[in-house]
């Protein structure tokens, strides 16, 4: 009698742990998840207008998955430039967003991001997403080097959503961010 009840009780057992490791895991367990909306080319056209650089920019930027999915990338093209010989119509640029569960420590954040460009700039941004259509990515500067803003917010949603984005720059020491490039455009 007391192997009968011992059976039931071992298969149930058996069950409820095949079970726990068989589950799919929950689409929170991607941390690049948020981000997502990006994904895709982008047309970009930007004004003199818009913002401090006073120059007038077209091109593309490509937000897709690398290295398995751990890894977000963009790479930007410009086709036509026209600005004030100190813009770089040549610049390009890759940005490469990750995610580090270990940097929560010392950055308050897990999701970061690597800038680097033809002009030899770089930059280490954390990476949040204050809604589900926005991405902010705050740079990581000393107190006495200026903070760079990098916010990229889509409007709508199909072939017609747009994807809006803006560089701004704060000196050091202040938190006003003003805008030195502004950009918009649909996916490509």
């Amino acid at each position: 009698m007391r192997h009968l009840l011992t059976l039931p009780l071992l298969a149930t057992a058996i069950v409820a742990t095949a079970q726990t490791t068989t589950q799919a895991p929950s689409p929170s367990s991607d941390p690049l998840a948020p981000l997502d909306f990006l994904t895709g080319t982008w047309n970009a056209h930007s004004t003199s207008t818009t913002g401090s650089a006073a120059a007038d920019v077209t091109g593309t930027y490509t937000f897709r998955r690398d290295l398995n999915g751990h890894a977000l990338d963009r790479s930007t093209s410009a086709d036509t430039c026209h600005g004030p010989n100190t813009f770089d119509c040549s610049h390009h640029d890759r940005l490469t967003i990750f995610s580090d569960p270990n940097a929560l420590a010392a950055h308050h954040a897990s999701l970061l991001a690597l800038y680097l460009d033809s002009e030899g700039h770089t930059i280490y941004y954390t990476v949040s997403t204050p809604d589900p259509n926005t991405a902010v990515f705050l740079s990581q500067s000393p107190p006495t080097a200026p903070h760079f803003r990098l916010i990229y917010h889509l409007e709508g949603s199909g072939p017609t959503a747009i994807m809006t984005g803006k560089f701004q720059i704060a000196a050091p020491g202040s938190t006003d961010f003003n805008s030195y490039l502004e950009w918009s455009g649909t996916r490509h």
